[in-house]
């Protein structure tokens, strides 16, 4: 995949007042009953609660049970949302708002609430009247003080008349009532590209309230595009930091809070949903300079691949064939070690399903601190991994990324940290009758269950400190799929995220771990000579291949001939060739030339489709 680079992470310098360290979310961003969402909300640490309007309709609770349930999860009630449609309209229409506000007051005291989030109004007899709006909200404040109630009012991005921040704060100045403050949403302010710097200039303590949520860059309608693809921050294509940064220094101090609609996410675990949310904004205070987790140790290299299988002689066939060869074996685990160049295999026969055959179970990850690394992954809130260790084992921290891939984080051969390497004993290795031509581990793309996806990239973002790629959307024989690189620095580390095509496909959920070659076509020619087959690719692609590019003319008979892919940008070029898949594992054979970053995307669709005919011929 060539794949642009978004910006990373990268913590900035914080502003001179911090934001406190209460995190909130609202209902609507999880699936299920109010019941289980709060339940959700509460495991997964989350200091508050922001109460949407429909789940409390929908529930059998009563506000006072909702209170009350609350109260024993340790949750406040930060916020009672949404209100619609007040401002700015005829008079008899407004006496209408009130009495329904006075409603809202009512349930709001009931459940503990005393700060409404009142929208922009959409209603087709709302009048282009900033003075009118002001006036009527100021009314509306003025009876929601005499509850103890305060409004924050928020610009809807498809507001009939104020759709902007910087706008709604005007009509709240110009109002100039006390409990009356302004609601700033991430997602209303970075769909319409607003200038987020104006924020500082508002008071403190007339923002009211934070709502934050991300979304990848579409070209949509605004509404649509915010009911059904928001996401957490550090999922999407927005500068969420940037507005969170900016009502820091204008001296906000209340909860950072997620609103996300999102289809996926409604559908999803609220618990694993509700985790992911609170990682999210412990990553996005970083990014914005108010918090400091432990630093990231940056990953640097490939230590191992893991791969788990009962049965490992359809696998050990494949690796000879490679040009691999057994050097070890765990003195404690039925675990064995393959090795060609610095690239390093597992073969664990004590795990696996005998369903699916071979799957790649983890990914040792080169660490310059591990200890560190793993610091820092539990602080994000990823699950450590438990591990059984003997006596005399080296010690290995590992955490467990969404899809359940186990990364271990490692510092191999160096003479200041105890090398995994130690736990095997060495083993009588065959000689090789052709040298290989594999020099170390490329990439690993690991495929996400479809509703994991985005929770994946914040994760590797996060957690790992990756640099996160633009998302692509490839084709195959049923449509199209997404995947998004993420990548260390100096390309050491690449994985690639794809998406499972759907709910249910377990079978599809084919995993594949490239390995860097000198010389591609060798190494295809080296397979073949050892008796394996590769994927077969249809000449018509050749035939493409010719049209697309001026290659000489010997170099694409070779490409034919092996079996070999091609594609090229402005740094150089990128040739790769698969093995058909053993299980749910398969691999890639890659060369790069001149800088070459991606990935093969325009390939995709080849080596899906020739996989599908292999595999249903």
């Amino acid at each position: 995949m060539v794949s642009p680079q978004l910006a990373p992470y990268k913590p900035v310098s914080a502003p001179d007042t911090r934001l406190g360290a209460r995190k909130s979310i609202a209902t609507v961003s999880l699936s299920g009953p109010l019941s289980e969402k709060l339940t959700a909300i509460a495991a997964a640490g989350f200091d508050g609660v922001e109460i949407f309007e429909n789940d409390l309709l929908g529930t059998p609770l009563s506000p006072e049970e909702i209170r009350a349930r609350c109260a024993d999860l340790g949750l406040a009630i930060d916020l009672y949302q949404p209100m619609r449609d007040v401002e700015a309209v005829p008079e008899d229409v407004f006496v209408r708002n009130l009495r329904r506000a006075e409603r809202k007051f009512d349930v709001m005291r009931r459940l503990g609430a005393d700060l409404l989030l009142v929208c922009s109004s959409v209603d087709p007899r709302a009048l282009d009247d900033d003075a009118l709006a002001a006036e009527q909200l100021h009314r509306l404040a003025e009876r929601a003080h005499e509850h103890g109630i305060r409004v924050a009012y928020e610009a809807l991005a498809w507001g009939r008349h104020v759709d902007t921040y910087d706008h709604a704060w005007r009509i709240v100045e110009q109002a100039g009532h006390p409990a009356l403050g302004t609601c700033l949403d991430s997602f209303h302010i970075l769909s319409r590209g607003s200038d987020v710097s104006g924020i500082a200039a508002i008071p403190g303590e007339k923002i009211f309230f934070l709502q934050l949520a991300d979304a990848p860059k579409l070209a949509m309608d605004v509404l649509q595009w915010s009911r059904h693809h928001r996401c957490f921050p550090g999922q999407g294509g927005f500068d969420v930091a940037s507005v969170v940064s900016a009502a820091a220094r204008a001296g906000y101090d209340g909860p950072l809070s997620l609103e996300v609609f999102n289809d996926v996410f409604r559908q999803a675990d609220a618990a694993q949903t509700a985790v992911d949310a609170l990682r999210s904004l412990l990553v996005l205070e970083e990014s914005a300079g108010l918090s400091a987790p432990p630093v990231p140790s940056l990953p640097t290299g490939f230590a191992f691949a893991e791969l788990a299988t009962p049965d490992t002689e359809p696998v050990r066939a494949v690796l000879d064939a490679l040009g691999f060869a057994r050097t070890g074996r765990h003195t404690s685990k039925p675990v064995e070690l393959w090795e060609q160049g610095a690239a390093r295999l597992l073969l664990n026969s004590g795990a696996g399903s005998r369903r699916y055959g071979p799957t790649l179970a983890a990914v040792g990850l080169e660490t310059p601190d591990p200890a560190q690394a793993a610091r820092r992954a539990e602080a994000l809130l990823a699950p450590v991994v438990p591990r059984r260790r003997a006596p005399g084992d080296a010690p290995l921290d590992a955490v467990a990324a969404p899809d359940g891939t186990e990364l271990f984080f490692c510092r191999t051969d160096r003479p200041d940290h105890p090398s995994w390497t130690g736990d095997f004993e060495p083993v009588p290795v065959s000689p090789q009758e052709q040298p290989g031509h594999v020099q170390r581990i490329d990439h690993v793309a690991l495929t996400q269950p479809w509703h994991q996806f985005d929770e994946a990239v914040l994760f590797h973002r996060g957690v790992l400190g990756l640099t996160v790629h633009e998302s692509l959307d490839l084709a195959d024989p049923y449509g199209l799929f997404r995947s998004r690189a993420v990548a260390g620095p100096g390309g050491g580390v690449r994985l690639a995220l794809n998406v499972a095509p759907g709910p249910g496909a377990d079978d599809q959920m084919l995993q594949h771990i490239a390995l860097a070659t000198d010389d591609v076509i060798a190494a295809a020619r080296a397979v073949r000579a050892r008796g394996a087959a590769l994927l077969p690719i249809p000449a018509n692609y050749y035939d493409d291949l010719a049209a697309r590019h001026d290659l000489d003319p010997r170099l694409l008979d070779e490409l034919r001939e092996s079996g070999v892919l091609y594609d090229r940008d402005e740094h150089g070029e990128f040739l790769h060739c698969y093995t058909a898949a053993v299980g749910r594992v398969f691999f890639e054979l890659v060369q790069r030339t001149g800088g070459h970053q991606g990935y093969g995307a325009q390939n995709a669709g080849i080596r899906l489709a020739a996989q599908y005919a292999h595999h249903h011929p």
